[in-house]
């Protein structure tokens, strides 16, 4: 019983997958009834040549009509070449059709992506991304994109043919039929092996994916860590485990095809025997048993290919499975309904009583109160894991808090858009992000439309102008990948000139120097106090000798500010502060840090 219900609730999730799919062809509906048109009448060539043929053995040339015979292979050929053409037609414009439904779908996964929250992110691996929107979709291009049209033509062909042979003999045509039922039971079958082998198919190519992804994106740490051979031997494991899924699958497909045949010629062995029969006890012609002889290879033909797109569309509605439970992941936070522009910001920021937690058993803080006055300097200091980032993360609203509130100027974030609110906020990251493009570009990468004047200024206050002026083709010269061709340090300038360019209100500084050598966190340095100048800012260093000017020093242990003020009352406070300002300097002298 159990079997039987898992059987119907996959085929019941293939339909709504299937209908799900169809709603993507709304759009070019207006093609359809042409595409349609010409697959009946490429159907109706396939139908009608056989018929005609029988007939011209028994009406022409059983009789001697030369004449009337090159008439009917005159009008024989013209029926096939108007289907030849019709069937040319139809493929064109279905595979129109269902590129442009791909394209679609492709964009609906990227956009997607985009807006997926962070939390997403933080359970999910790029690579089986990639393997949705790439090769998952690929898949579904060679089910739908280049069999369909086929599939379409072959299906009414084979209604034609099914009619045709019942209207010229109902006899000889239920004994040529008599193997559908075993078709249908032996494609049942085996859709049923199929369908799970190409679950497991789609499964593993995305585990393969992400394996690749990571691996190639770290080849310099495996190096280092004399890790090759261990990234080779688990690569092969996985690569082993998609070999024998799609093997698997293959063998299926390849045990199926032969059954067809059995059957094709289990058919024609019928027919045969009892047209024979029929022919010589006068109750058929000879014409007629031609006629159905050449009807059950066409027949069969039909069948063939319908039952070759069968197994491939198993594969591509596994594919399809995969890429609808992406799109229906929930999306980013959403705006509220009566959601606000946010106004130009002040830079006050003020979080109360806030508690958070990734998951719902889990806190990360934990009635956090601070406020931040409009243009502080405010530092975020404590061990890895304190909760530092996650502040930083509900200001900018990726994630919402649990309980409490974060207010900008005393205003809820949750009660503005996000593009507003984001608008204002600039930040600077640890790991910094470029992209493949110019320098000019990275530079502009929150203000596109920014004008050539205002992209330099930004890296003359960044101190980057004259690094980039020493490059091959200036603020043209293209970066790479990731800005490969520059150090950590000229990636950092540039990011902070990324910054200064969208003149945010509120600055948000993540380990911003804890990666670049001296000579260059003293142009970062220089370059962050200027940009800080009448602007709040956040600022997380582990560094704290980068942090004694702020006005704010928050030390953050277990989701909680467990001290606060600046850098010279926390250190006569003795406290925790106090203890790892002396750790940092190499003092001999611990700090007391007893009540």
């Amino acid at each position: 019983m159990s079997s039987a219900f898992g059987a119907t609730e996959k085929s019941t999730r293939q339909v709504s997958t299937l209908r799900r799919f169809l709603r993507y062809v709304r759009p070019y509906r207006k093609q359809v009834p042409i595409a349609l048109l010409c697959v009946l009448i490429g159907a109706a060539s396939q139908a009608v040549g056989p018929f005609f043929i029988g007939w011209s053995i028994d009406n022409l040339i059983a009789q001697g009509n030369l004449q009337g015979l090159l008439l009917a292979l005159l009008a024989l050929t013209t029926i096939y070449v108007l289907g030849i053409q019709a069937i040319r037609e139809q493929i064109v414009r279905v595979g129109w059709i269902v590129q442009h439904v791909l394209a679609q779908l492709r964009q609906d996964i990227f956009t997607k992506v985009q807006s997926l929250p962070l939390s997403y992110f933080d359970r999910s691996e790029a690579g089986d991304l990639m393997s949705r929107l790439l090769n998952d979709v690929s898949t579904v291009n060679q089910a739908f994109g280049q069999t369909i049209a086929q599939m379409l033509g072959n299906l009414f062909s084979l209604i034609g043919i099914i009619i045709a042979m019942l209207s010229i003999n109902l006899q000889l045509g239920l004994v040529s039929n008599f193997v559908v039922p075993l078709m249908i039971l032996t494609t049942a079958l085996f859709s049923r092996w199929a369908r799970s082998r190409f679950r497991v198919t789609r499964k593993t190519i995305g585990e393969l994916s992400t394996k690749l992804e990571e691996d190639i994106g770290s080849v310099r740490e495996a190096q280092a860590f004399n890790r090759v051979q261990l990234n080779i031997d688990e690569f092969d494991q996985l690569n082993a485990a998609n070999r024998d899924a799609n093997i698997e699958a293959v063998a299926i497909t390849a045990a199926f095809l032969p059954s067809i045949d059995f059957l094709n010629t289990l058919a024609t062995a019928g027919v045969l025997a009892y047209g024979g029969y029929l022919a010589v006890s006068g109750q058929a012609t000879v014409g007629v048993v031609t006629a159905f002889l050449i009807y059950v290879q066409q027949f069969f033909r039909p069948i063939q290919i319908l039952s070759q797109f069968y197994t491939q569309a198993q594969s591509a509605l596994a594919g399809l499975e995969r890429i609808f439970s992406l799109l229906d992941e929930p999306s980013q936070l959403n705006d509220a309904p009566n959601a606000i522009e946010m106004p130009p910001i002040q830079g006050e920021v003020k979080f109360q009583n806030v508690a958070f937690g990734y998951t719902p058993n889990q806190r990360v803080l934990n009635q956090v109160n601070l406020l931040a006055k409009p243009g502080q300097t405010i530092a975020l200091v404590g061990a890895t894991g304190a909760g530092k980032s996650t502040i930083i993360n509900l200001i900018l609203r990726f994630y919402d808090v649990t309980e409490g509130a974060v207010l900008i100027d005393g205003i809820d974030v949750r009660s503005v858009t996000q593009a507003s609110l984001r608008r204002q906020i600039g930040i600077v990251l640890q790991d910094t992000v470029l992209f493949s493009g110019t320098v000019a570009e990275n530079i502009a990468f929150g203000r596109p439309d920014a004008t050539h004047a205002e992209i330099e200024s930004a890296a003359q206050i960044a101190n980057v102008h004259e690094l980039i002026t020493t490059l091959p083709k200036g603020y043209s010269t293209y970066l790479g990948e990731r800005g490969a061709m520059l150090s950590q340090g000229q990636r950092q300038l540039i990011s902070i000139a990324r910054a200064v360019l969208i003149q945010p209100r509120i600055l948000i500084l993540d380990e911003a120097t804890s990666s670049i050598d001296t000579r260059t966190e003293a142009l970062v340095q220089d370059a962050i106090a200027r940009l800080l100048q009448n602007r709040t800012s956040f600022v997380i260093a582990h560094r704290l000798s980068t942090v004694t000017q702020a006005d704010q020093v928050l030390v953050v242990q277990g989701g909680q500010i467990v001290e606060h003020g600046t850098h010279q009352e926390l250190l006569d406070q003795q406290g925790i502060y106090a203890n790892l300002y002396a750790l940092q300097l190499g003092s001999t002298t611990p700090v007391n840090t007893a009540p």
